[in-house]
């Protein structure tokens, strides 16, 4: 079955105190981006890989790519006002009829080619394929008159990527108006009627967002030999 990765970079600078899009930070020796579309195309050599990215950050981008002499395999689609429509834009550009859609951030660098594997396997059988992780803390709900609650920690998982669907499913659902409850591309299938598979992640799989983020992906790229 055809196998499609579309890693989505829209992200900004603001809470990485940075003028800089956080995708495009250097990490390692290369942007953060250029790390996530490589540990894709390890993966798989074969893999058609869709980078959605705003139009006004194009120019910045293909300028870091020559600067570092990179030259991944990949399709440059212009991004949405939101990340459903930047999903829904790349989307639009698999001209496939059937195959599996693996949707990751581009901004997580460290993403192990087993995971990116199971999520591919498990999307197969399932038609789903999300990846998460158990809270480590303990949590508590906060409520409107201001109380605050312990809830049991292991009612909840933290919601990572990529989520992999099959394509199909994807189509349909995609179709639908954007929603403000559309958080990821899973809340977008369950709102559609489709089942949310889970499946075990890894802590090392972090968003950068924040200035220490840098500095864990750089430990946790290490270790990925990147």
């Amino acid at each position: 079955m055809q196998e499609y990765a579309i890693i989505v970079a829209g992200g900004s600078g603001s809470r990485m105190k940075s003028e800089i899009p956080k995708q495009f930070l250097k990490v390692n020796g290369l942007p953060v981006l250029a790390h996530t579309i490589r540990a894709f195309r390890n993966y798989s050599h074969d893999l058609n890989i869709i980078v959605v990215l705003p139009k006004d950050q194009f120019f910045a981008w293909h300028e870091l790519c020559e600067l570092h002499t990179f030259k991944e395999k990949y399709d440059l689609i212009s991004g949405g006002e939101t990340r459903f429509h930047s999903v829904r834009n790349g989307l639009k550009s698999i001209t496939a009829s059937s195959g599996l859609v693996a949707v990751h951030d581009g901004v997580r660098p460290v993403i192990s080619r087993e995971i990116i594997q199971d999520c591919f396997m498990k999307a197969a059988e399932h038609g789903t394929a999300i990846v998460s992780v158990r809270l480590k803390d303990s949590i508590r709900n906060i409520e409107k008159d201001g109380k605050n609650l312990a809830v049991n920690r292991d009612n909840f998982r933290l919601i990572q990527t990529p989520q992999t669907f099959r394509l199909d499913w994807m189509r349909t659902a995609f179709s639908n108006a954007y929603q403000s409850t559309f958080t990821d591309c899973a809340s977008v299938l369950e709102y559609a009627g489709y089942p949310i598979h889970l499946l075990d992640g890894s802590y090392e799989n972090i968003k950068i967002t924040t200035p220490e983020d840098l500095l864990l992906a750089e430990i946790f790229l290490r270790g990925l030999g990147s």
